[in-house]
């Protein structure tokens, strides 16, 4: 994924909402500051964007916050994260990336490289103090921004697998992820006008690209779209915007990868939208890495 370090931005209940900050390619000093600033920017005005916005949001339909479209969007997730549909079994899996952010698990892929994985362990050891994984918060803060193993090793992911298995682990990591990932994006489509398959387009660009205020972020994807295409909600066709999303996601995608495979966007997100399934109604069918996925 192209996940970055997190910013503390926000207080949110149980744990500190954050803002990722990207590891940006060297650049001059001057540079480097001012196109972090500006990306900044954009997720603080996406932060009270929704702030403004919760009584409005509130009496909106549940869209992809519907506990069968939710359970639908991490199925289709877990096609593109671990090739499963059965996206439970996700919680105790854990291995290293092998793309610069260390050890990568859960139910969203928590990276130790990207402290979405230290601010679930945290805020899980605060709770419950004696658990198998709090012996590696220290190391965890350590490794942050880097994919170094160091003080983590084959005794952290079987303290991993083996906190998984408690009910308390799991909805730690439900919690986390919808806090820092699916509650930010679902609500800012549906501000957008999108419907449930433009909220999902939003929230797989969330956990794929961060939360992040560099520009390979998903706060600053979503100014450079809506900079050059109107949203719905300004009066703009939605399928043509959601086109535009996409693309921009793809190339951001593949600007950090060339060999990246596409087929989240190319053979899943991009069918649904060309079938002009805006409401991602099943039964639904999609390939994800050359296999083919259905819900009925």
């Amino acid at each position: 994924m192209l996940r970055a370090r997190w910013l503390l931005l926000a207080v949110a209940p149980l744990l500190v909402l954050t803002i990722f900050v990207a590891t940006p390619t060297p650049k001059p000093a001057d540079q480097q500051a001012a196109g972090q600033s500006e990306s900044q920017g954009a997720a603080k005005r996406a932060e009270e964007e929704l702030e403004s916005a919760e009584d409005l949001l509130a009496k909106m339909p549940p869209g992809l916050a519907a506990p069968d479209k939710k359970e639908l969007a991490h199925q289709i997730l877990g096609s593109a994260m671990n090739s499963t549909k059965d996206w439970r079994t996700l919680y105790g899996h854990i291995a290293d990336s092998d793309d610069g952010d260390g050890y990568c698990g859960g139910v969203i892929g928590f990276c130790s490289g990207t402290k979405d994985m230290l601010v679930l362990v945290e805020s899980y050891t605060k709770e419950h103090p004696d658990n198998g994984l709090a012996e590696y918060v220290t190391a965890l803060r350590a490794v942050n921004g880097t994919d170094s193993h160091e003080g983590l090793g084959a005794g952290f992911m079987e303290a991993w697998r083996e906190e998984s298995e408690k009910p308390a682990f799991r909805k730690a990591q439900d919690r986390v992820r919808d806090t820092m990932y699916f509650t930010s994006a679902v609500d800012l489509a549906k501000l957008d006008g999108l419907g449930t398959l433009g909220q999902f387009i939003y929230y797989d660009a969330m956990v794929f690209h961060g939360p992040g205020i560099d520009k390979n972020g998903f706060y600053e994807i979503r100014e450079r779209v809506r900079a050059a295409h109107k949203t719905k909600a300004e009066g703009g066709k939605e399928k043509a915007y959601l086109d535009a999303f996409l693309d921009e996601c793809r190339k951001v995608m593949l600007e950090a990868n060339p060999d990246q495979d596409t087929s989240r966007i190319d053979t899943t997100q991009r069918a649904f939208l060309r079938d002009g399934n805006l409401t991602l109604k099943t039964p639904l069918v999609w390939q994800m890495y050359g296999q083919t996925f259905r819900v009925s």
